[in-house]
């Protein structure tokens, strides 16, 4: 697996220019050549073991900018393109703005990974979060992103108004068929001065807790790897967050993917002592050293979880030879063992 170098280029203000629920006001985008440079010279220099560095266009959609403003960045950072410094350009586009021309001129300035905003498939959850577009607009332009030649991601939200658990895994199902490369899935958060905000304070929205964002995460999480498709974000991105006006309410932690692979890896450890067919009592689980810290999760959540719910010791073990996110297990002792010493 390629490790990147991702640049972010943040464009003030994760927004709508149309009537949009949980999102703040438009702001002019404020980049500037000499700061651009100033940010992917600064990223360049400190990150040197990359195979791929990629410039990412985060906050506000991409597409929603004035045209000559896409032109203008694309070129500056076209130049490190040419020059071998930057491998790949990712920018984040809404279906009803993406049009052939458009992707005409992204090919010329060589992005190479198109992320579309696929908040949901369910066309009732789309009109009641006021967007101008319903999933056969999203299907189409899926579809001509891939033609094109273009890496498709597809970013999805989760904890919609509206929106249930059973309509989130369906529109991650409807986003496996659009065959997208990766996914990035998205809680949402009550932000200061939106719509979503009103309500929540009338009461008329409740947002997720962090437990629930965890778990219904943690399921899209898997869908999306069973098919091959990597989720390359769990959230929204530090610089997006820091952008807005504060956080109300909702699943945000700073270290929220985290907290969902931990559950994840927890999961995964119930499940193989339960294949064991016997009475463990202490295991040792083997697992890359870059999974340590999540295997044994926050403060040592997931040993302390382990020991409180199935009175199962665990011991973790790095190995270099076991690849990322794989793992092997052994049984240290059963409890015949235990009870016979």
């Amino acid at each position: 697996m390629k490790k990147q170098n991702i640049i972010p280029i943040l464009i003030p203000n994760k927004v709508y220019p149309y009537n949009c629920t949980y999102y703040l006001k438009d702001k002019k985008v404020k980049n500037t050549k000499d700061a651009m440079k100033k940010i992917i010279e600064k990223h360049l220099k400190e990150e040197t073991e990359s195979d791929e560095v990629e410039v990412a266009f985060l906050g506000k959609t991409f597409t929603s900018i004035d045209e000559d403003k896409q032109n203008e960045l694309l070129e500056i950072v076209n130049e490190y393109v040419k020059d071998g410094k930057v491998d790949t350009i990712r920018i984040l586009a809404k279906p009803n703005e993406l049009t052939k021309k458009r992707l005409k001129i992204y090919k010329k300035y060589n992005v190479k990974t198109i992320e579309l905003e696929t908040i949901s498939c369910n066309d009732y959850i789309l009109k009641c979060t006021k967007v101008p577009y319903k999933y056969k607009d999203i299907k189409k332009v899926a579809r001509t992103i891939r033609w094109k030649g273009f890496t498709l991601g597809c970013q999805m939200l989760v904890g919609l108004p509206d929106s249930t658990r059973i309509d989130e895994i369906n529109t991650a199902k409807q986003i496996i068929k659009l065959k997208p490369k990766v996914a990035r899935i998205c809680p949402i958060y009550v932000i200061k001065d939106t719509k979503l905000e009103k309500e929540f304070k009338e009461e008329r929205y409740q947002p997720l807790t962090e437990m629930q964002g965890v778990e219904i995460c943690k399921d899209l999480v898997r869908c999306f790897a069973d098919k091959e498709i990597g989720t390359i974000r769990i959230g929204f991105q530090d610089a997006e967050l820091k952008e807005g006006e504060g956080i109300i309410a909702g699943p945000f932690h700073p270290a929220f993917r985290q907290l969902v692979e931990i559950a994840m890896w927890y999961d995964s450890i119930v499940g193989k002592i339960k294949q064991l067919n016997v009475k463990v009592k202490e295991v040792e689980v083997t697992v890359n050293p870059v999974d340590v810290e999540n295997v044994i999760g926050i403060k040592n959540e997931n040993i302390l979880k382990l020991k409180e719910t199935y009175d199962v010791d665990l011991r973790v073990k790095p190995d270099d030879e076991i690849k990322p996110g794989k793992s092997k297990i052994e049984i240290v002792q059963t409890y015949n063992d235990f009870l016979e010493n």
